[in-house]
């Protein structure tokens, strides 16, 4: 049952908030990131430039939760599963922009380019709705327009549930496991780039994200 009340969903917001800081207590985190002058994460306190963290819709509640993130914002989907994960992630002190391919997608973009100004932004390339695992084109799109880099994001954990939902699961770690994040290389999309130049990038960014993934699976399995 969907939860239309605003007051019940800020609730609900603070009793997830609550138990995912406690279960992530218990987590060993481990932080992979990728080879060069590329040495920095969102949870660096004075990063030396900002950019858009590219990863899995099933993976979102790694990223807020395995640190203290600076300097952060998100695009999040205008559907009611989206207000729970804004009114999460207003407590977690990460500002929201609501918005996505299928609903406010002018406003959001935006409100996203204006974001890439001061803040990270942090976006799920196969959401809202799917495919699992598939890029869309929008985070190239506004790396083209913002100077900013795409940078590949994934996760690899020992043990963990996964929640099953309409077209992706949801994973969270079990208690006293470990979890990598593991950081791809950044990759630079030339500026003002034209339809063709962001559709192979778009390739380019999902081979890249394929490649972190396996990273993490070949991880897993050792």
């Amino acid at each position: 049952m969907k939860l239309k009340s605003p007051f019940l969903t800020k609730l609900a917001a603070r009793v997830m908030v609550s138990s995912l800081r406690l279960l992530f207590a218990t987590i060993r985190k481990e932080f992979i990131l990728p080879p060069g002058d590329f040495q920095w994460s969102a949870y660096d306190p004075n990063p030396p430039g900002r950019c858009l963290y590219c990863t899995w819709h099933d993976s979102i509640v790694m990223p807020l939760f395995m640190g203290k993130s600076h300097n952060m914002a998100a695009l999040v989907s205008q559907h009611q599963d989206g207000s729970y994960l804004a009114e999460t992630m207003k407590l977690l002190g990460i500002v929201c922009v609501r918005g996505s391919s299928m609903r406010g997608a002018v406003q959001a973009l935006r409100e996203t380019l204006t974001a890439t100004e001061s803040y990270h932004i942090t976006i799920t390339p196969d959401g809202p709705r799917g495919p699992r695992r598939v890029m869309k084109d929008g985070i190239v799109f506004l790396s083209s327009r913002s100077g900013r880099p795409i940078v590949p994001m994934t996760f690899e954990y020992e043990r963990a549930w996964s929640l099953k939902g309409r077209w992706t699961d949801l994973v969270i770690p079990k208690p006293f496991s470990r979890v990598r994040m593991i950081l791809g290389s950044p990759i630079f999309v030339p500026p003002h780039a034209s339809r063709e130049v962001i559709e192979d990038y778009m390739h380019q960014v999902q081979q890249a994200m394929d490649h972190v993934y396996q990273q993490a699976e070949e991880r897993r399995a050792a």
